[in-house]
């Protein structure tokens, strides 16, 4: 099975949370699987299978524990034609910046060659009050579109 780095941002831990349950049912599901909290471009592979989970800070920011990995991947440029991803988001609806944080790392990554594996999924956090639940539903459907890409 294939290698999978789950990239979580996060500034109350919420994203954390779902990349740690992610990975294990990834596992479970025989995928090796690690996750990196706040990961940084050197850290990573410009190939492979990348799970980004992040939830928005302030005014539909990225998280500041990931914003370096995104502002690096803008400043330097590399080729992620290699890249295949998922992502998903976290939010309220309360708020007009909605999920901003997951569609500005979505933009970022094809911007720069990555290819998104099916749908992202934003999750309203007033709405789940377990929001790896509504994770876990999604990862289904996305494990079997990584299966057959």
């Amino acid at each position: 099975m294939s290698e999978i780095t789950l990239i979580s941002g996060s500034t109350l831990g919420s994203a954390e949370y779902v990349a740690e349950h992610l990975e294990e049912k990834l596992t479970e599901a025989g995928f090796s699987a690690e996750v990196l909290h706040g990961a940084e471009l050197n850290e990573l592979k410009h190939e492979g299978i990348w799970l980004i989970v992040t939830s928005t800070h302030g005014a539909g920011e990225i998280p500041e524990n990931l914003q370096p990995l995104f502002e690096q991947i803008e400043e330097e440029n590399p080729d992620l034609s290699k890249v295949r991803f998922g992502a998903i988001g976290l939010g309220s609806k309360e708020y007009d910046t909605f999920c901003g944080g997951i569609k500005t790392a979505d933009r970022i990554l094809q911007d720069h060659g990555a290819k998104r594996i099916g749908d992202r999924l934003e999750i309203d956090v007033t709405e789940h009050e377990i929001p790896e639940d509504p994770a876990e539903i999604w990862l289904q459907d996305w494990i079997i579109l990584l299966n057959n890409d």
